[in-house]
C-alpha cells in the first residue's frame, strides 16, 4: 500500500491551466442551467448535480489518453463534459428529447458515448464498479493497453459488489482506477456515521491494491495523483484505488433540501476551497490571465450552455415508435 502523498504543485503552462478551467467552469455552469430546467419542470425524473466537485472528474480527464474508458454512477453529466460529450447532446437527454445521448429515453442518469468510450451513468448504487472491471477485463484480454476509470462515492463505497470486484481485479492484474469520490454524506449520511475506517482507500490492502488519498478540491493535485495511477495500471501491476475528498455544494439531488449539515459549513468551502476558484488564483496572481480574459471565458461558457439549453427545448420528443427500438425481446418460439 502506498502512504498519502504529500502536496505537490505539478509544473502546468499557462494553456493547461486555462483548460482546466475552461472544463470546470463548462461543468459548473451547465450543472447551475440544469438545475434551474428541472425547477421549470422540463427535466423530469432524478437529477444529481456535480457542483463542487468539478476538479475531481478534469484532474483525471487530464491524465487519461484516448482510448480509456470511464464509467460512473448517476451524478454522471461531469463526467460526460470532461470526456468531450457534447453539452447539446447531454442537455438534450436531460430533457427527454430526442437529439439526447440516449434519444430521450435515458435521462439523467442513463447517458452512454461510444465515440467517447463513455458507458454510462448507472442508477444502481455501486453497480457500475464490476463493470467497469468488465471494461478492464477486455482491455487486458485484447492487449491494447487502455486503462477503465471507475467512478463511485462514499456511500457505494460500502457495497458488497465492490470489494468482490477488488479481489477479481487484483487476482487478475486488471487496468481499473477504482476512484472513490468522496464528498462525505452520501445520500445523506456523514461518513463519520456511516463506517468505522478512517479511509477508504486502505481497504484496499486486503487485496493488496495500492492507492492513495488525494485533495479533490485541487485540479492540479487529482492530476498528478491520476498520472500514478494511469502509470501504475498501464504497467501492468493491476488496479488502484484513489480516494478523491470532495464535496458537493447542491444536496444528493434536486428533491433533497440537505437539512443534514449546516448552510455555514457549506458557505465555508465554498470560501476556502472552491477548485474553480483556486485555479482562477493561480492564473490571475500568476499573471497567466487578465480579468477580462476570464469574463470572456464565462462568457463563451454560458453561451455554449444557453445554447444547448436550447437545442433542448427545440428537439422534439422521441416518437412513440421508439418505445419498440434499442431494447432486448425474446423470440417467442411457434407452437408446431
Amino acid at each position: 500500500m502506498a502512504a498519502k502523498k504529500p502536496a505537490q504543485k505539478p509544473n502546468v503552462s499557462a494553456d493547461e491551466l486555462l483548460t482546466y478551467y475552461r472544463e470546470m467552469l463548462l461543468i459548473r455552469r451547465f450543472e447551475e442551467k440544469a438545475g434551474q430546467l428541472y425547477g421549470m419542470g422540463l427535466i423530469g425524473g432524478f437529477c444529481h448535480l456535480y457542483i463542487g466537485q468539478e476538479a475531481v472528474v478534469v484532474g483525471l480527464e487530464a491524465a487519461a489518453e484516448e482510448g480509456d474508458k470511464r464509467v460512473t454512477s448517476y451524478r454522471d453529466h461531469g463526467h460526460m463534459l470532461a470526456c468531450g460529450m457534447d453539452a447539446k447532446g447531454v442537455m438534450a437527454e436531460l430533457t427527454g428529447r430526442e437529439g439526447g445521448y440516449s434519444k430521450g429515453k435515458g435521462g439523467s442518469m442513463h447517458m452512454f458515448s461510444k465515440e467517447k468510450h463513455f458507458y454510462g451513468g448507472h442508477g444502481i448504487v455501486g453497480a457500475q464498479v464490476p463493470i467497469g472491471a468488465g471494461l478492464a477485463f477486455a482491455d487486458k484480454y485484447k492487449g491494447n493497453d487502455r486503462v477503465t476509470f471507475a467512478y463511485f462515492g462514499d456511500g457505494a463505497a460500502n457495497q458488497g459488489q465492490v470489494y468482490e470486484t477488488y479481489n477479481m481485479a487484483q487476482l487478475w492484474d486488471l487496468p481499473v482506477v477504482f476512484v472513490i469520490e468522496n464528498n462525505n454524506y452520501a445520500m445523506g449520511t456523514s461518513v463519520q456515521r456511516s463506517t468505522k475506517s478512517p479511509s477508504l482507500w486502505e481497504r484496499g490492502a486486503a487485496y493488496g491494491i495500492k492507492g492513495e488519498e488525494v485533495d479533490g478540491m485541487d485540479v492540479l493535485a487529482v492530476k498528478d495523483a491520476g498520472e500514478r495511477a494511469v502509470a501504475h495500471c498501464r504497467s501492468g501491476k493491476g488496479p488502484y484505488i484513489l480516494e478523491v475528498k470532495t464535496y458537493r455544494y447542491r444536496g444528493h439531488s434536486m428533491s433533497d433540501p440537505a437539512k443534514y449539515r449546516t448552510r455555514e459549513e457549506v458557505q465555508k468551502i465554498r470560501e476556502e476551497r472552491d477548485p474553480i476558484e483556486n485555479v482562477r488564483s493561480i492564473l490571475l496572481t500568476g499573471k497567466h490571465a487578465s480579468e477580462e480574459d476570464l469574463k470572456a471565458i464565462d462568457k463563451e461558457i454560458k453561451d455554449i450552455v444557453n445554447q444547448a439549453a436550447e437545442f433542448s427545448k427545440e428537439s422534439p420528443e422521441p416518437a412513440l415508435e421508439e418505445l419498440w427500438t434499442d431494447i432486448y425481446a425474446a423470440e417467442i418460439p411457434q407452437e408446431a
